[in-house]
């Protein structure tokens, strides 16, 4: 899907109020979340590429946490994404 904040995708279907939007930067696909209920979010996050979400997604094991971060970032359908575009 795509609005006037660019490619994005809904990483829960059941939740309407997430988003998370992704584009290419360079040789990496950069993510940024937006929330309807938040705007601050947007805001206050700045994007985020890819490599740096897998190594966050390591720390975050590492810690002992059960909840996978790669889950929300689903760089599958952001290739399909911005291949479309």
């Amino acid at each position: 899907m795509k609005d006037q904040l660019g490619h994005y995708y809904y990483p829960a279907p059941n939740d309407k109020k997430t988003r998370v939007y992704v584009r290419r930067n360079a040789d990496d696909i950069e993510f940024r979340i937006w929330r309807a209920d938040n705007e601050q979010v947007w805001d206050q996050h700045g994007w985020v590429p890819f490599e740096a979400i897998k190594q966050a997604a390591e720390m975050y094991k590492g810690m002992g946490r059960d909840a996978d971060p790669m889950l929300f970032y689903d760089i599958s359908v952001a290739k399909v994404l911005l291949s479309e575009n």
